[in-house]
């Protein structure tokens, strides 16, 4: 029967919490019958928005009561599922079930392939998994806005360039090919079916209404099938429609230009208003358009809390006015709309997590208050989470963690990235897994326990690191075994070598199945490779992986993903499955069920929407962070768009904005932002700029009227930090007497490097499947020519060590490409000089002689490359493959080993090497002489360490080594000198050395 009763649409204004609004307002009309409730209907937004309200109601009811149903009816990308309650029931008739989101993306990748070879376009497979992302919200869209598929087909070709055909070549697929692959499996698409069923239930409640009441509250999805159901809850007796701070005091020519969106075919010459749907207030716009609805027939909400003061809703409606409506912008603010608004802005995002958690912590020292910090930047709430932890404090994040971050989830990408790139850095990384040997079933070789699987994981990192050790998983067994037949040559056992390579030949068996279906770029069956990465990991974490909720969702993740295998691509590239892995992973939520505080929360913006805290911080206001950076729509171009009657994919910043401003109107609210993100300077978002240019001097952000970021940089600075007491010391009895040549300049230059190194005993790591570094081609060099001459030093013989050297496995193709034809010049050159100058009467007495020499009461060991003897005397000779030292430190006795090693001959310090006295000392370098002209360059240089206004003579050089050995001596190796650190220290141990401190480089307390 037709009635005169008036839509009922209402708002709950801007300042009021809308969850708690909305279940005072509802126990009120209750009249406090607390079963009255329970014959209601909640429509929400999503199912985080009935937790909310959930949340809500058992604040405001004091004591017991039934609640009413709260029904999820999908988020505003339509991806939840509307709840159940929804369902019509009809079992004449029933909706066809949706397909799965995950078998769509892997169909939708298949046909994509197969429609780039059909037109010979390349495509890689991660790119094909992308554009069926980007295609499947254009089917959600479409149908978001109620339109066919079909209506691609009917758009005019307006676009001159022709890029539009091509577009239509691949969207064809969704007129042909999608419908036909949803026919077959018997399904439909969720937003297709999401439609008819907001549809059965409006022409349901048309004539048969529930017989409670029925609320829709928060709901601001768009879509014509959601306003036809709003429409009729806002019709039925029962029925009320609730929007989310709605600007009813905007003055009407700017709700006018905001405009809507209809489907317009462009002409030609004419251009059509763009609607402004990037505004926070567009969407209730074209929603009670589409309701048929004016605003002015909405009606604020009575919720029997006072009403907000009017100060903050007009600087949120004044902050987002049009351009063409911003003569008066400044006028329109009332004094004291900022009231309460307060803004920290700190030099780095890492300072800001920090600051943020200072100011929740802070909160939680008034009973009862509760703080939340709002922000769309994961990694920013991730941050303020583990600096909230110094203090054993643990918000509740309700946008959970990514299963890509759960233990689960790493194990998993890191067993797929051990499999595809065959690298030792994944592999030793999956063995080291926390959860890996962890389980009832160890996973270790001979049930060992996770104790003895680390110790041999440990091992087999040491041995695995440096120049000429292995750099793929397949050849570790046979550089283990070759290691152990060396050994048993020279009538040695190493019964940890042998446990190691028995331990190994364990785990080699265990991801052979793996490597073996996903042979890096080479093709691999999914649903084979998906069953072999769930068997490997189950049993290397002996079963671990799948406990708690991460492993359930991941299990859960692996079944959907193991039955929608077959209708994606048949083969796919290793690569492209691990990208896939890494996709889906990122894209499932871990929500922690309990353990965290209960007055602290961390909200995404989707949470934050129905909620209020008593304090709120609104963090993270950079540009491309809040609103977020939109990507362009790789099938659609905006005026195709338009004329589909599509949105513009800027209206997620509107949405974004709208967030903003709701948070914005809490009466206690800090904003942040930093002006660095990373390494990289940061830009302030568009919203932080509005609010400082309308808001005027905003106040900042204080605790206790203590400047929040110098308190933020007082945080970790200790209360006394006194200057190191001593540098390092070392007893006279406990240090060298017995030491290298070599390492009489590293105690010269630095004696701290000195100290770490030959007292402390520490080395620097080699990286793990090293390319041949500095060291090791000057070590390499030094023994093939050692080798060369022993062998007669003929041409031959050269030319084959040459040879060896490429073939050497520490030399990958590359590497021998790049630095052998730069080397073995400099060889032969070495060669030729040594040839030319035996005939001018020099003749080497020694290659690679060792020696000892005692003095001082400290025993040297060198080893000198080369000797000769001349017509004058001996001659010494150091090779050299980088550069020879400067005069500077020669003269500065920071660089004594020719000295020193010319002393030692002297000395009769290396046997089997004439009595004579050296004459002189010379430093051959395996590297040309860029100094000569090009026509005269030589493959390598002689240079002798004097004859120039530093050192002027042999002697000379000879005498300052020997001054600078007893110095080093009597102050080091016999003294009682603290070892400090260099002002020119090597660079491996400055880290550790506290050099900038104990130079007054840095603050520091009182000793």
């Amino acid at each position: 029967m037709a009635t005169d009763r008036r839509p009922s649409v209402h708002t709950i204004p801007l300042g009021r919490a809308f969850a708690d609004a909305l279940a005072t307002g509802l126990i009120a009309r209750s009249g406090g019958d607390p079963l009255a409730l329970a014959h209601g209907v909640i429509l929400l937004p999503s199912n985080r928005a009935a937790a909310a309200v959930q949340a809500a109601f058992v604040r405001a009811a004091g004591e017991g009561l039934l609640l009413p149903r709260l029904v999820a009816l999908g988020d505003s990308d339509l991806s939840e599922s509307a709840g159940l309650a929804l369902d019509d029931g009809d079992l004449s008739d029933p909706l066809p079930p949706a397909v799965d989101p995950l078998r769509r993306r892997l169909i939708l990748s298949r046909l994509i392939i197969a429609n780039c070879q059909k037109y010979a376009i390349p495509l890689a497979a991660p790119a094909s998994l992308r554009l069926a992302d980007a295609l499947a919200r254009v089917v959600d869209q479409l149908h978001f806005e109620g339109l066919d598929p079909a209506a691609l087909d009917t758009i005019g070709d307006t676009d001159p360039a022709g890029h539009w055909k091509v577009s239509m070549r691949h969207l064809q697929l969704l007129l042909d090919q999608w419908p036909a692959e949803l026919r077959r499996l018997g399904v439909i698409d969720l937003a297709d079916r999401r439609n008819r069923q907001l549809d059965r239930l409006a022409a349901r409640w048309r004539t048969a209404p529930p017989p409670g009441f029925v609320v829709a509250a928060g709901i601001s999805v768009t879509a014509p099938a959601v306003a036809r159901l709003l429409r009729a809850i806002a019709d039925m007796p029962g029925g009320m429609v609730l929007l989310p701070a709605l600007d009813t005091a905007m003055p009407d020519a700017e709700w006018d230009a905001l405009g809507t969106v209809r489907p317009e075919p462009l002409v030609s010459g004419v251009t059509s208003p763009r609607p402004l749907d990037n505004h926070p207030q567009y969407q209730f716009k074209l929603l009670l358009d589409r309701m048929g609805i004016a605003r002015g027939e909405v009606r604020d909400w009575p919720s029997g809390s006072p009403a907000p003061g009017p100060d903050r809703a007009a600087l949120a409606s004044a902050l987002f006015v049009p351009s063409r409506f911003t003569a008066n912008w400044p006028g329109r603010v009332p004094v004291g709309a900022a009231k309460g608004i307060r803004t920290a802005e700190f030099a780095d995002d890492r300072a800001e997590a920090q600051g943020i958690a200072l100011l929740l912590r802070h909160a939680l020292e008034t009973p009862g208050r509760t703080a939340a910090l709002v922000t769309p930047d994961r990694m920013l709430a991730a941050r303020v989470s583990s600096a909230l932890a110094r203090w054993g404090l643990t918000a509740d994040d309700s946008a959970g963690q990514p299963l890509a971050q759960t233990p689960a989830g790493t194990l998993a990408r890191l067993a797929m990235a051990a499999a595809t790139q065959r690298n030792l850095v994944p592999l030793l990384a999956l063995l080291s897994h926390p959860l890996v040997a962890s389980g009832s079933a160890s996973g270790a070789a001979s049930g060992e326990g996770r104790g003895e699987w680390i110790t041999q994981v440990r091992a087999l990192d040491k041995r695995l690191r440096g120049p000429g050790k292995p750099r793929a998983p397949s050849h570790i067994a046979a550089h283990l075994a070759a290691d152990i037949a060396a050994l048993r040559r020279q009538g040695k056992q190493d019964a940890a070598l042998d446990t190691l390579a028995l331990w190994w030949d364990d785990v080699a068996a265990r991801l052979l199945p793996l490597w073996a279906l996903a042979d890096g770029d080479g093709p691999a069956v999914p649903s084979q490779a998906l069953e072999a990465l769930r068997e490997l990991i189950d049993n290397l974490s002996g079963g671990a992986v799948w406990a708690g909720a991460a492993g359930r969702q991941l299990a859960a993740l692996f079944d959907a993903w193991q039955v929608a295998a077959p209708d994606g691509p048949v083969l796919l590239p290793a690569t492209a499955l691990a990208r896939q892995l890494d996709d889906l992973l990122a894209g499932e939520l871990v929500r922690a069920v309990f353990g965290s505080h209960p007055r602290l929360s961390i909200w995404g913006l989707l949470e934050a929407r129905l909620q209020r805290a008593d304090f709120m911080i609104l963090g993270g206001l950079n540009e491309g962070g809040w609103p977020a950076e939109v990507s362009p729509d790789p099938w659609l171009a905006p005026g195709i768009r338009r004329q589909l009657g599509l949105p513009s994919v800027e209206r997620a910043q509107g949405l974004a904005a709208h967030d903003f401003v709701t948070a914005l109107a809490a009466p206690d609210v800090v904003v942040t932002r930093a002006q660095r993100q990373g390494s990289d300077p940061a830009v302030a978002s568009r919203l932080w700029l509005r609010l400082t240019a309308l808001g005027g001097a905003l106040p900042p952000a204080m605790i206790d009227g203590l400047d929040l970021p110098a308190l933020v940089a007082a945080l970790d600075r200790p209360e006394h930090a006194p200057r190191a007491a001593a540098k390092p010391s070392v007893a006279v009895g406990e240090r060298p007497r017995q030491v290298r040549l070599t390492a009489l300049d590293i105690l010269a230059s630095d004696p701290y490097a000195f100290y770490a190194e030959h007292i402390a005993g520490l080395r620097p790591l080699e990286k793990l499947g090293e390319a041949a570094n500095a060291r090791w081609r000057g070590v390499r060099v030094h023994q093939l020519i050692e080798l060369w001459a022993k062998h007669g030093g003929g041409a031959d013989a050269l030319e084959t060590a040459i040879d060896a050297l490429a073939a050497d496995a520490a030399l990958d193709p590359v590497e021998a490409a790049a630095w052998l034809p730069r080397i073995a010049p400099a060889l032969r050159w070495v060669a030729g000089e040594l040839a030319r100058a035996q005939a001018d009467g020099r003749e080497p007495v020694g290659h690679e002689v060792s020696g000892k020499w005692t003095v001082g009461g400290v025993t040297i060991s060198a080893k000198a490359d080369r000797i000769d003897q001349g017509p004058g005397g001996l001659i010494v000779i150091d090779y050299k493959t980088g550069s020879a030292p400067k005069p500077g430190d020669v003269a500065a006795k920071r660089a004594m080993q020719l000295g020193l090693l010319s002393a030692m001959v002297e000395a009769g310090g290396f046997a089997n090497i004439p009595n004579i006295a050296p004459v002189a000392a010379e430093y051959w370098l395996l590297k040309p002489d860029k100094a000569k002209a090009t026509a005269k360059a030589s493959d390598g240089q002689i240079k002798r360490p004097y004859g120039g206004t530093a050192v002027k003579e042999f002697a000379d050089l000879v005498e300052l080594a020997c001054a600078g050995l007893a110095e080093l001596t009597a102050t080091y190796l016999v003294g009682d000198a603290l070892f400090a650190p260099g002002e020119k220290g090597r660079g491996t141990y400055d880290h550790l050395s506290r050099r900038d401190e104990w130079a007054g480089r840095i603050a520091a307390g009182p000793s």
